[in-house]
């Protein structure tokens, strides 16, 4: 080992453990190789206690330890066995405790699954662009079709099946089958020629579309374009039925309804004779309850009419007796009222007095209103003379007449105005005077005041 020491700078390398060799390693597969998928055939598969999956995935020259942990796993869509055909993305790595190079897998998928896959995508994107799965033009199915017909292989589990489920709910339903293959080489293109079939022929009310479960290369004639074309063409409606329920294809997208199984399918497509028989027991009491309840309203409708039903004779009779009654109450309400006219005759008779009795009352009653005319006439004179009396005696105080003929005198000016004041006169003036016979004149020759 001579040599090795007298390498240059062969003093100055480091000394590592294992440990740090081996973690140096991984960081420097994981910086330098990115994520990326793995295609193998998987072998010495184990699922630990833990729930991690432990395998190795091999080709013809080399295999890769792989290891997938729980969280990564529990999302798988299936669980691989060995001998499978699978594609991993996977990030590269080392496993420090024993060195060993291994893949660390983030997700799984069967081999080929992802390029079909993308195809799956790219056809049904295009369909969907010219409305082949437009839920607008599904169709509801008959409630009870006259006949179903069946596109599968007779040889496939499906069809059993579809029998057995059809046997069980409506065993006189008429099925028939359009046979095709439904997996390998030109399956789609026959599968469509089998729906095409059906149609021409127009023998069925509802046509299933089934084949049992299995995996995407398995169930990939149902996504033929020809195959959602032919469904999608149909003149029927059709259930489509093909694999397990976490299986979708094309032809699940044309149908006018998807089942999860082909059984599911059957029993989409025909009803339950137990249920029905069930229905018409129902219905047949509601009937029979009905008529029950009619016909003893009509025998109670009956027994009336029975009763109102009287025979000719005795009515006659009746309208007899009813005529003899109404005639003796016309008798007696005549009499009646020929009695109350008599008596209201009588009453106005009475009342009715000649015409010289009437002038005979009026002349008492002109008399008697003349006296009480009179007396109120003398009265009111003998009021109006004692009045007339008090007034006079009044007045002839008041007369100047009166005062003339106790000799006094009046003095008026030439104008008959009165003179009451001496003053008011000048000497020289002529003045009248009136005594009580007769007047004088005289002139005034002088004035004095008291």
């Amino acid at each position: 080992m001579d040599w090795i020491d007298d390498f240059p700078g062969a003093a100055e390398l480091p000394v590592l453990t294992v440990s740090e060799l081996n973690r140096m390693a991984r960081r420097a597969l994981e910086s330098q190789l990115p994520l990326l998928w793995v295609e193998g055939e998987v072998s010495n598969f184990t699922r630990a206690a833990s729930g991690h999956w432990y395998f190795s995935l091999k080709d013809a020259n080399a295999q890769v330890r792989c290891v997938m942990f729980r969280g990564r796993n529990q999302f798988a869509d299936f669980t691989p066995a060995n001998g499978d055909h699978i594609e991993l993305r996977a990030l590269p790595s080392l496993y420090e405790a024993r060195g060993e190079f291994q893949l660390g897998a983030e997700s799984i998928r069967r081999a080929g699954a992802g390029r079909l896959y993308e195809a799956f995508l790219k056809l049904k994107a295009k369909l969907e662009v010219e409305g082949l799965f437009d839920p607008l033009r599904k169709r509801a199915l008959p409630r009870f079709p006259r006949c179903l017909g069946i596109v599968t292989s007779p040889q496939a589990a499906a069809l059993h099946d579809v029998l057995t489920a059809l046997a069980r709910r409506m065993p006189g339903l008429p099925v028939i089958l359009y046979p095709t293959p439904v997996q390998g080489a030109g399956a789609g293109a026959q599968i469509a020629a089998a729906i095409r079939t059906a149609a021409a022929r127009a023998e069925c009310d509802v046509l299933l579309v089934c084949r049992g479960g299995g995996s995407l290369e398995d169930l990939w004639a149902f996504n033929d374009e020809a195959v959602a074309r032919a469904i999608a063409a149909s003149p029927m409606p059709v259930v489509s039925g093909v694999g397990h329920e976490t299986d979708f294809t094309l032809a699940d997208f044309a149908a006018d309804l998807r089942a999860p199984t082909p059984t599911a399918a059957a029993e989409l497509a025909s009803p339950l004779r137990a249920e029905l028989l069930q229905q018409l027991g129902h219905l047949a009491r509601q009937l029979q309850r009905h008529l029950a309840r009619r016909q003893q309203t009509e025998m109670q409708r009956l027994d009336y009419l029975a009763r109102r039903l009287v025979h000719p004779a005795e009515q006659l009779r009746r309208r007899h007796i009813d005529l003899h009654q109404l005639a003796q109450r016309l008798g007696r309400a005549s009499a009646t009222r020929l009695t109350t006219e008599q008596l209201r005759i009588a009453r106005l008779s009475q009342r009715l007095v000649t015409p010289l009795h009437a002038i005979r009352r009026e002349q008492q009653r002109l008399d008697a209103l003349g006296a009480r005319a009179g007396r109120a006439v003398e009265g009111s004179y003998g009021r109006r003379q004692l009045d007339l009396a008090r007034l006079a005696s009044s007045l002839s105080h008041l007369n100047p007449e009166s005062v003339l003929a106790r000799g006094y005198s009046i003095v008026q000016l030439e104008n008959s105005t009165v003179v009451q004041d001496a003053a008011t006169l000048g000497a020289g003036d002529t003045v009248g005077i009136r005594f009580r016979r007769g007047r004088a004149r005289a002139r005034v020759e002088s004035t004095r005041e008291d």
